[in-house]
């Protein structure tokens, strides 16, 4: 078994860094609502451009934009490493400009727009993430998650929507919530309230498969799962449900607001069966995409990879991660089990086993 990643090495000033934190997503969020009220749907989804193995279009633009303004202002407090897609190949910056590796003082991961295609055809609201962890120059290896101290996750609305919440946390400081009324500018508390069910029975749960390429894998270990635990379908009988939000920090939401019980991205997973036939395995989740698993951690969700054990990619754009959140322990400790052994009963075995 591998040891336990080591915890977080702290951050100077972590609330008036939090503050900051919130302010350049408030102006992400604002930017990117005015494109999405000014701009027609084919307007913002124009592909411009191809990163990281993701199509980056005419929205992803403007939040990029902003980021790079923002965090270089940011940085004249905090030099730092951004690491986020739009910097280029290797998607890293180091601000301000000029500062060597050596001046930097934190590494900062960020996701501009989360559940892009969601939000530009306005079915669904996306998220700005952003992960925040001590740099050490001299360090043996780079940042990785397991690294992240702080984590900031904002809501952007659909138009027509009045409401949107933020979400933070410090590693050991627990989770903290906010609901934002566009309309009056008013801001309250919101509780974050994973759900407590020890059973998946009648609530929403299941494996993201967005995209053509495995979907007949992932559906059979998803059933599979629900078989293991339910028994086999009853006529007339909805026994579970499931919810595809093309977007991690929404899923990690879901979780994080009681609405869903489970939530598992396997794709990575399906890479040797699809190489198999010849086939690539397409976009998935990358770092950028988990950078907020620090809230739900600590809100109470269960975040592992798919053999159980600690998340830990390195803070980059390129790695695939597979992952899977649990609303509570028990629920980890019933699912879990069932969800590895349909892995390895759907030739998944190699990755997912302890």
């Amino acid at each position: 078994m591998t040891a336990p990643p080591a915890p977080p090495r702290p951050l100077r000033n972590p609330a008036a860094l939090l503050a900051r934190l919130r302010e350049i997503h408030d102006d992400i969020r604002d930017a990117v609502l005015v494109a999405c009220e000014a701009s027609a749907v084919d307007q913002l989804a124009a592909a411009v451009g191809e990163e990281a193995g993701d199509t980056v279009f005419a929205i992803d633009r403007v939040s990029e934009a902003v980021l790079l303004d923002r965090f270089t202002t940011l940085a004249t407090e905090w030099p730092c490493l951004l690491i986020a897609e739009g910097l280029g190949r290797d998607g890293r910056r180091i601000l301000p400009a000029g500062t060597s590796l050596a001046g930097v003082e934190i590494a900062v991961i960020v996701d501009p727009i989360d559940g892009t295609r969601g939000l530009m055809y306005q079915k669904r609201p996306a998220w700005i993430l952003t992960g925040v962890a001590a740099f050490d120059p001299a360090g043996a290896r780079p940042p990785a998650l397991a690294d992240i101290a702080l984590a900031v996750q904002t809501e952007i609305p659909l138009v027509k929507q009045h409401l949107c919440d933020t979400l933070w946390a410090t590693a050991g400081g627990g989770a903290g919530a906010e609901r934002w009324n566009r309309l009056t500018g008013a801001r309250t508390p919101l509780g974050l309230r994973p759900s407590r069910a020890a059973t998946i029975a009648q609530g929403f749960g299941g494996l993201a498969r967005f995209f053509p390429g495995a979907r007949a894998e992932l559906g059979a270990v998803d059933d599979a799962v629900a078989v293991a635990l339910l028994g086999p379908p009853r006529a007339g009988v909805a026994l579970t449900f499931e919810d595809q939000y093309i977007s991690t920090g929404g899923q990690l939401f879901e979780l994080m607001a009681g609405h869903d019980r489970w939530t598992a991205d396997l794709r990575p997973l399906c890479e040797p069966l699809l190489a198999a036939r010849g086939q690539a395995l397409g976009l998935c989740c990358h770092p950028y995409d988990l950078c907020t698993e620090l809230i739900a951690r600590e809100a109470g969700v269960v975040v592992t990879d798919p053999a159980g054990a600690r998340l830990n990619p390195p803070l980059d754009v390129f790695s695939p991660c597979a992952w899977v959140g649990y609303a509570n322990a028990a629920l980890a400790d019933s699912v879990g089990p069932a969800l590895r052994a349909a892995l390895a009963a759907n030739g998944m075995i190699a990755v997912a086993k302890s």
